[in-house]
């Protein structure tokens, strides 16, 4: 049996990861550890948490004894790290805690990985460290990394702790990254979900500046099925973009969104750019086609249409989640602008 400590399991791809995991590799023990901040939410996982072989521990990747016990206790083969603060906006009002969980959580978990000779470490990155793109271009595992937001200096950071972990100590390591995600299960702070929210509800939609900042749209089962083929099959230190081939202006996916759920454009509100935006993100996976045969399962039309049905199906996750600390957080973030 190959038994995983998932990090960050009850946030969006992580709860992702699980279910996938669950559902299709019987063989496979879960051992599930979040904090359970403000984006990790039990519900995403309702189905699985009586789950013969999943365990979910609420516990910090910062508690190092914790995490060593973890490891023991359940002799884990590998690590899979989604913990981390991610959202670009929160790393602008408040990037320390950026440091603390996405820097020196990811040291914490290399350390005790170290310690107890687990057999892979995937550290689960985004395309966001190589900075930003001209018209032209794209992202390969080759660029360097440039990070432009409190946020993505955070994940470089970690990514270079554990190339420095498997360069130091032989830690076996992989690094994904990966373009934007969306599907089920995302924290409505996302441009997707939220603008998924604010339509269905009637509510005006905003958009950064002239809406025309470009990004690859990777659907978060995709995403799942890429790091399960990195554990499966990768060399031990390469890295791998995943992307899902669907570049597109925020604008044109804010559009198919009001097109699908009947609302008018007139919903659509400009407002003050964030600083630094990066204009456009687009990711090469060639490697990871190539080397390891995955590839997306959906079109972004697809995907889109699945991800806008699952949020009708699902009002009332919606409705509990868009409550308290995250109203608090959206009237901050759009107040006079």
């Amino acid at each position: 049996m190959k038994r995983l400590l998932v990090t960050g399991g009850a946030g969006f791809i992580g709860s992702n990861f699980v279910q996938m995991v669950l559902s299709e590799h019987p063989d496979c023990l879960v051992v599930n550890l979040d904090k359970l901040t403000y984006a990790g939410n039990l519900e995403n996982l309702t189905e699985f948490m009586r789950h013969e072989n999943h365990v979910f521990v609420q516990g910090d990747i910062c508690d190092g004894p914790l995490v060593a016990r973890l490891l023991d206790e359940h002799r884990i083969d590998a690590v899979v790290n989604f913990a981390a603060e991610s959202h670009v906006d929160r790393s602008i009002t408040g990037p320390k805690i950026f440091i603390d969980t996405n820097v020196g959580g990811t040291l914490t978990l290399l350390e005790a990985a170290r310690d107890k000779k687990v057999e892979r470490f995937v550290q689960v990155s985004t395309d966001e460290v190589y900075g930003s793109l001209g018209s032209e271009g794209m992202f390969t595992e080759r660029t360097p990394l440039s990070p432009n937001s409190p946020y993505s200096a955070s994940k470089a950071s970690a990514d270079h702790f554990v190339q420095a972990f498997g360069h130091t100590w032989g830690l076996p390591y992989n690094i994904t990254r990966c373009s934007n995600n969306y599907g089920p299960y995302q924290f409505p702070e996302k441009l997707i979900p939220l603008m998924i929210h604010n339509a269905l509800h009637d509510k005006e939609l905003p958009v950064y500046g002239d809406g025309l900042y470009v990004r690859d749209w990777l659907y978060v089962y995709d995403h799942c099925t890429a790091i399960w083929a990195v554990l499966q099959k990768a060399p031990v230190g390469e890295v791998y973009n995943v992307g899902g081939c669907n570049e597109k202006p925020n604008l044109e996916v804010i559009r198919l969104i009001l097109q699908h759920v009947g609302k008018p454009e007139t919903l659509i509100r400009y407002v003050k750019d964030r600083p630094g935006h990066d204009r456009r993100y687009a990711i090469d996976a060639g490697k990871i086609m190539r080397d390891l045969g995955w590839k997306p399962s959906v079109t972004f039309e697809e995907g889109i249409a699945k991800t806008i049905d699952w949020y009708l199906a699902n009002a009332q996750w919606l409705s509990h989640v868009v409550s308290g600390d995250y109203q608090n957080y959206y009237r901050t973030m759009y107040a006079n602008r």
